[in-house]
C-alpha cells in the first residue's frame, strides 16, 4: 500500500504479538529474513529476559532489548540501528508490575526516532477489575504521548493495543459491542490518542474494511477471515509526514503453529545516521 511519491531505502518499523517468542522463534527468524525490518516491536514474549532467544536474533544483525516477565506479557525491541537509550515501564502507576512497555531511541541522519513498544491490557471480563485497569493504562499512555509530542521528534507507538478502533476493523461488530476491545469507552480513549495529533498508519493509506491483524485459534476464524484489527502503529506528525508504505503480513497466520496475530509494518522516509 505505497503512498504516492514514496522514496527508496526507507526505514521499516514493524510490530508483532508473537504469543510466546520461544514457541515462535523459527517463524520469527524466517519472517525477519523475508521482511527485513529495521526495527521490530514484539509483544507477549512470555519469558524472562534471560530466557529470550537473543543469540539467534543477534546473529541476523539486530540489537536486542527486552522487558520480560515469566509466563505472561513481556515486550522486546529489535533494531539494526544501535539504541542510544532504552527505558522500560510506563509512568503513572508505581505498583503496576506488568511488563507491557519498552521505549527505545535511535539516532538518524537528521535527529532521532523514538519507538514505544506496548502491549495494552485486554480488559476482559469487563465486569472485573481488568477493565478499569485497561482504561487507566490508556490514560497513562495518553499522558506519556502528550509529553513526548511536545518534543516534536519522530515518535511511533507500536504494538498490540487490544483496541478495535472502528466497525470496519472487525468481522462482526454487533458481537463485540460489550467486549473490552470494542466498548465505547475503549474506542474513545483510542480516539483521544489520535486527537493529540497521532496518525493510525494503516488508515493514512486506506479506509478498506476487513484488514485484520488477529484471528482467534477457535472456530476456524482464520479460514473464514473472522478477524480483528487490534495491532497498530501510531505516528507523530514528524513521523507520519515521512510515511511511505504500510503493510500487514497476513500470510504469516497460515504458517504452521502460528501466533494468532500477524506483523504490521510501516516504511518511513527517515535516513539512518
Amino acid at each position: 500500500m505505497p503512498l504516492p511519491g514514496a522514496v527508496e531505502m526507507p526505514i521499516r518499523v514493524a510490530t508483532w504479538n508473537v504469543n510466546s517468542v520461544r514457541q515462535r522463534i523459527d517463524l520469527l527468524l524466517t519472517w525477519l529474513k523475508e521482511c527485513q525490518p529495521d526495527i521490530v516491536c514484539l509483544q507477549e514474549i512470555k519469558c524472562v529476559d534471560e530466557a529470550f532467544p537473543r543469540l539467534e536474533i543477534e546473529a541476523l544483525g539486530y540489537n536486542v532489548v527486552t522487558h520480560g516477565q515469566k509466563t505472561f506479557n513481556g515486550v522486546a525491541l529489535l533494531s539494526k540501528l544501535r539504541f542510544d537509550e532504552t527505558k522500560s515501564g510506563l509512568a503513572g502507576d508505581d505498583e503496576d508490575s506488568h511488563a507491557r512497555f519498552l521505549e527505545g531511541v535511535v539516532t538518524l541522519k537528521h535527529g532521532v526516532l523514538r519507538i514505544a513498544c506496548l502491549y495494552l491490557p485486554n480488559g476482559n471480563p469487563v465486569g472485573t477489575e481488568k477493565y478499569p485497569y485497561k482504561l487507566k493504562w490508556m490514560s497513562r499512555l495518553l499522558e506519556y504521548s502528550k509529553e513526548r509530542l511536545k518534543t516534536e521528534e519522530p515518535l511511533i507507538l507500536a504494538g498490540d493495543f487490544n483496541v478495535i478502533p472502528h466497525a470496519r476493523d472487525v468481522h462482526n461488530p454487533a458481537a463485540w459491542t460489550e467486549d473490552a476491545l470494542f466498548k465505547t469507552e475503549t474506542r474513545e480513549s483510542f480516539q483521544s490518542l489520535l486527537g493529540l495529533g497521532l496518525t493510525d498508519a494503516l488508515r493514512a493509506v486506506t479506509d478498506e474494511p476487513g484488514l485484520y491483524t488477529f484471528w482467534d485459534y477457535q472456530a476456524g476464524a482464520w479460514q473464514k477471515n473472522h478477524g480483528l484489527r487490534i495491532d497498530h502503529l501510531l505516528l507523530s506528525p514528524q513521523a507520519s509526514d515521512r510515511l511511505a508504505n504500510v503493510g500487514i503480513d497476513s500470510y504469516v497466520r497460515a504458517w504452521e503453529k502460528p501466533s494468532d496475530h500477524v506483523p504490521v509494518w510501516a516504511d518511513l522516509d527517515l535516513e539512518a545516521a
